[in-house]
């Protein structure tokens, strides 16, 4: 160590001298830390994942979070997966959401595990507009007969004759509807008529979720029951004043979610929406923000593309009357006795939890066997080989790994984080800005005027995060006057030094 950084070192002990020890838990809030997303279950696909992280500067959860509701939104209704020998079984249909701040690189991964749907919708696109050509002949033709059907009627009133029925071939066509693989922020009556036209069900895309969750019944009564069937992926009959009374029927009303949230918006999101189980559907992703790398590679997006165009490739199969159905996959043999215990110790875990976890883990068995499909279906389409005919030990093992090591901790770290108070939370807040920025002052008036913290936008709030921070032994009142006049204090507050050595 050289003279200077010897006076450097002096220099901060004489400034910490008198200053307790700051309780540094402040920072994270009571936060638990994050947990690595096991790759198991993307099989191959994994580096090809970490390859489209790096290129979007993002975590990889993200991007293996994003890819996971994709998968399962193109599977959709054509597949479903039976544990046992019994009426219960699951569709395929998954709610995910990445949690991170504005600056996680959140967008750029959910693009990256969601582009290939683009290129794909283009080719629908064009599929639709020669269905409409095709859709428009047809439609003159029935108008012309309806034309001559009517004129046969009224030449029978004329002459007293019976009305001759109307011919099948004046009946007018229905319009095709556009295959929708992606659709973004729309209403329940929207996804309705979407639905009605996609028989496989579509993925609902929110860049924002909180403001999803929070908009149900202040903008779409009845909203947040729609959803919830919606995850349930059961038929559904929608019935219009608007239509003349004609009902609207969803054979699949099945629509997989990915959507990102911020911490901040999260806590009083999920705080106050219902306790019926909607949050409880959700898988979440939750990583520590990483370091830019420079990427080595331009990672294989065509491959992905490969991988969705096999999964959106897969044909439903038909029952006696001739409507379509999904291909039930059972559990294989060994698979459902390590599924059957499996359920019995989630119950224990169940029993012993409380709040919304206790929620999370009711689902999970259901989320088990949904995720545990899209892993056999995502190695099936990533290679070669036959259609599976089962869901084998290995998928099985991979989304069960899943779901206790990765998704049950995150799912904790997000509900403990929603149950801290919010003068806690908010001082939380504070206290990163304060180690960002290296500040040695905080002024009450500014925490709350010019740091442009979000959730601090109010004097109470301000007021009540900087108390916070004083019973922890950050901050210590410092009031001062501008100048030498009297005049109102200033709300000064010196800041301990201590927590800038971490």
């Amino acid at each position: 160590m050289n003279a200077q950084a010897i006076r450097a070192s002096f220099a901060q002990a004489d400034e910490a001298a008198g200053w307790p020890m700051p309780d540094m838990g402040i920072l994270n809030a009571g936060r638990a830390p994050p947990v690595a997303m096991p790759g198991d279950v993307f099989g191959n696909l994994w580096p090809l994942i970490e390859d489209l992280a790096v290129g979007a500067g993002s975590p990889v959860d993200y991007v293996g979070i994003g890819v996971l509701a994709v998968a399962a939104s193109l599977i959709g209704a054509k597949r479903r997966i039976q544990p046992f020998n019994s009426d219960w079984s699951e569709p395929c249909i998954l709610w995910v959401a990445p949690v991170g701040d504005p600056s996680a690189n959140k967008s750029p991964a959910i693009d990256a595990a969601t582009s290939p749907l683009r290129s794909m919708e283009l080719d629908h696109a064009e599929d639709h507009k020669r269905q409409m050509v095709d859709y428009e002949t047809r439609l003159e033709r029935a108008k012309a007969e309806r034309d001559e059907w009517k004129g046969l009627i009224k030449t029978a009133a004329k002459e007293g004759g019976a009305s001759p029925q109307r011919p099948e071939a004046a009946e007018l066509p229905e319009p095709p509807q556009r295959t929708r693989l992606l659709v973004q922020d729309a209403t329940p009556e929207a996804m309705g008529d979407i639905l009605a036209g996609n028989p496989n069900g579509t993925l609902h895309l929110r860049d924002e979720l909180a403001a999803w969750l929070m908009s149900f019944e202040r903008y779409s009564p009845g909203g947040r029951e729609f959803w919830l069937e919606a995850y349930g992926g059961r038929p559904h009959v929608i019935d219009r004043k608007n239509m003349g009374g004609k009902s609207l029927t969803i054979p699949f009303n099945g629509v997989s979610v990915l959507g990102g949230i911020q911490p901040e918006k999260m806590a009083d999101c999920l705080l106050q929406t219902a306790d019926d189980g909607l949050v409880a559907r959700f898988l979440w992703a939750w990583p520590d923000p990483v370091p830019y790398r420079r990427p080595r590679a331009v990672a294989d997006r065509s491959r992905l593309e490969r991988v969705y165009r096999r999964l959106a490739s897969i044909q439903t199969a038909r029952d006696f009357g001739g409507r379509d159905i999904a291909v039930v996959l059972p559990l294989a043999p060994q698979a459902a006795d390590i599924f059957e215990n499996w359920i019995g110790e989630n119950q224990q875990r169940t029993r012993d939890a409380s709040g919304l976890y206790k929620g999370f883990l009711g689902k999970l068995r259901g989320t088990a066997l949904r995720m545990a499909l899209v892993v056999e279906y995502l190695a099936w389409a990533d290679g070669n080989g036959p259609e599976p005919s089962d869901v084998t030990v290995k998928s099985l093992a991979a989304a069960l790994t899943f779901l206790e090591d990765y998704a049950s901790p995150t799912a904790l770290r997000v509900f403990g984080d929603a149950a801290l108070p919010l003068a806690d939370r908010n001082a939380a807040v504070l206290a990163r800005y304060i180690v960002k920025q290296g500040k040695q002052e905080v002024n009450g008036r500014d925490v709350y005027k010019s740091y442009g913290l979000p959730t601090l936008k109010t004097p109470e709030a301000a007021n009540d995060a900087v108390k916070v921070l004083v019973e922890a032994d950050w901050l210590q009142e410092a009031p001062s006057r501008q100048g030498g006049s009297a005049g109102r204090t200033k709300r000064d507050f010196k800041v301990n030094p201590l927590v800038h050595r971490g």
